[in-house]
Formats: C-alpha cells, sequence, structure tokens
C-alpha cells in the first residue's frame, strides 16, 4: 500500500514539476536565488562598462527566454553571449536603457513574434547563462549584435561592416562602426 501511494505522489509531483505554469516558477526562482529578488524588487548589477543595471526578476526571466529561444542549440558560451549582448545594449547610448525595452525593440531579436511577446519556457541552462552574464561573464568583448550566417534573412546584418568579430558556435557576435 506504501508503494502505490509514493508511487502516486511521485507521479503527481512529476505531472506539477513538468506543466508549463510549474515549470516556470520553478526554474526562475532555483536560478534567481542568487539575487535575493522579490517579485518587484530590483536588484543592481554592475558589467564591464561599470554602468549600473537595475533589473527585476521578470527581466532574468524574459532574458533567460530569449536565450533560450535563440541559442537553444548553441555550446553553454554561446548561450553567455547571448545574454551578454542583451546587457551590453542596455548600457549603448544606442539602444533603450532598460532590459525589457531592449529585447522587445523592433527587430531586435528574431524570436519574438510580431507582438513583442515570446512563449518558450527556458531551461535551467539558459538560466545559467544569464547568470554568468550577470556576474559580468561576456565571452564576445562587447558585441552589440549577433547573427547565425547560414540562416540569416536580414540583409542589414549579412551586409554590415562587422568590428570586434567573433564567432562561437553558429554565431557571429559584434559591434558595428
Amino acid at each position: 500500500m506504501k508503494k502505490y501511494f509514493l508511487l502516486n505522489i511521485i507521479i503527481v509531483l512529476t505531472i506539477i514539476i513538468f506543466s508549463s505554469s510549474w515549470n516556470k516558477s520553478i526554474a526562475a526562482f532555483s536560478c534567481m536565488d542568487n539575487y535575493n529578488i522579490h517579485d518587484s524588487e530590483d536588484v543592481q548589477v554592475i558589467n564591464y562598462t561599470n554602468k549600473r543595471i537595475y533589473l527585476t526578476k521578470d527581466d532574468i526571466y524574459l532574458m533567460a527566454q530569449i536565450v533560450q529561444a535563440e541559442s537553444e542549440s548553441e555550446p553553454f558560451e554561446g548561450k553567455v553571449a547571448v545574454a551578454s549582448v542583451i546587457l551590453n545594449r542596455t548600457v549603448a547610448p544606442e539602444f533603450p536603457k532598460t532590459i525589457n525595452s531592449v529585447i522587445k525593440q523592433k527587430n531586435a531579436f528574431s524570436c519574438l513574434d510580431k507582438n513583442g511577446s515570446i512563449s518558450k519556457v527556458p531551461d535551467e541552462t539558459s538560466f545559467r547563462a544569464v547568470n554568468e552574464a550577470l556576474k559580468g561573464k561576456d565571452p564576445t568583448n562587447n558585441a552589440l549584435y549577433f547573427y547565425n550566417p547560414k540562416i540569416s534573412t536580414c540583409n542589414w546584418m549579412n551586409n554590415v561592416s562587422k568590428n570586434n568579430r567573433k564567432v562561437i558556435g553558429n554565431h557571429v557576435f559584434f559591434k558595428t562602426n
């Protein structure tokens, strides 16, 4: 009888853990504990440029969604690189100043739908990559853009002059003039 009871509990917990709504919360909270972030509380982060970036756990979750969608099949370094590009844009004068605004800027990330939304549920690796970028790791050398030349349909990316070019996995990370 105890075996069946325990088996039922395990099945129920497995269903809860892998359901979409619970999965989001569990993944988000397990990776965000390092920052002691509450629902709407801001946390201060300093990137390589020593400029302050303020973000919430919703910003971290959104970053992890972008990392998951844009670099799902890339190596871990490529995932950190995507998160770093988001942070680099936040402190660059030509971009918006918040994580949310950088990500939802028109044509900024191909994984967003036409309304600027994303439904991708990030995995633990995506959160770890965001965590590494927030700690200051930037394998891109402060890149502001990236693309996959094998599948890119954006003529601007293919034709723009690229400075500080670095290839990580299938992506090319760079700055422009």
